[in-house]
């Protein structure tokens, strides 16, 4: 599940995962992200791993959603994703509930590989 704000950000990623072999899902913001999240898992198909943007100005970002998901399903794996590599919240992913994070503009080998070493 891939949750960003940015339409262009969401397409670009789902297209990347697509080719390594991931289907993915795609959400605008945490709200909507969660939404899919409990839908998903109470259908008995949860996802391998939510990929969640840090900062959404329009709505609910990944730092909040995170917290909110922990409560609901403490084992999700959650990723962190955020264009700026000096917030402390990608420098302390593991303390704000994250289990990785990967920088944007995303390359092909760091979004696969965050996911690969992740999930397996």
């Amino acid at each position: 599940l891939i949750m960003d704000d940015e339409h262009g950000i969401r397409h670009t990623a789902s297209a990347l995962l697509n080719r390594q072999g991931y289907s993915t899902d795609t959400a605008c913001d945490g709200v909507e992200a969660i939404a899919m999240y409990r839908k998903a898992l109470e259908e008995g198909q949860p996802y391998r791993a939510v990929i969640m943007d840090l900062t959404v100005p329009s709505g609910m970002g990944g730092a909040e959603a995170v917290k909110i998901l922990r409560n609901y399903h403490p084992s999700a794996v959650v990723i962190v994703s955020s264009g700026y590599s000096d917030d402390p919240v990608i420098a302390n992913y593991r303390e704000y509930g994250f289990n990785g994070m990967v920088l944007k503009p995303y390359k092909v080998t760091d979004l696969a590989n965050v996911i690969k070493d992740l999930t397996e």
